[in-house]
Order: structure tokens, then sequence, then C-alpha cells
């Protein structure tokens, strides 16, 4: 799991939050922080519920596809404000 968020934790600080919504289910949060001047959508959590045997399967593979998209966001921002400005 932690492998998966180094990409991202390069770029920022992630608060994960897990509760226990019965007896076999749980909820992780994945939260990346927002910057001052960041897009809302790039604070955009993810939250994976299920059991914790099904938490240990496969929230390491849906935390590796959040990362990477949430990196192709950020290159998409950037380079279209980039293209803005320079428009400017």
């Amino acid at each position: 799991m932690f492998v998966e968020l180094m990409p991202l934790l390069a770029t920022r600080t992630v608060l994960i939050t897990v509760a226990k919504l019965d007896e076999n289910t749980l909820r992780v949060n994945v939260i990346p922080d927002g910057k001052p001047d960041d897009n809302p959508v790039l604070s955009t959590p993810l939250t994976y519920t299920g059991s914790p045997e099904e938490l240990d399967a496969g929230l390491g593979k849906h935390l590796a596809g959040y990362v990477q998209i949430h990196q192709q966001t950020a290159s998409t921002l950037a380079e279209a404000k980039a293209t803005m400005e320079a428009a400017a």
C-alpha cells in the first residue's frame, strides 16, 4: 500500500482514515492534502469499503490506479494552465 502511495507523497501530504462500519466491514479513506493554488479535483479522496480480507487483497491495486489517475489529472491541469498563460 505504501509503495503505491510514494508517487503521490512526493508532492503532497496524504491523510488516511480507517473506520469499522460493522463486524466485518471497514472503510478506508485516502485524502490528498490540497494546496492553496490546486484545483479542488486534486483533493478528491479515494474511499474503499470491504472486509479486512478484501482490503488486504484489493486496496493496493485500487490505490495504484488512483495515484496514476491523480498524477495524470495534475499533469493535464498544469499543461492547460501553461497553455492559457502563454496565450494570454
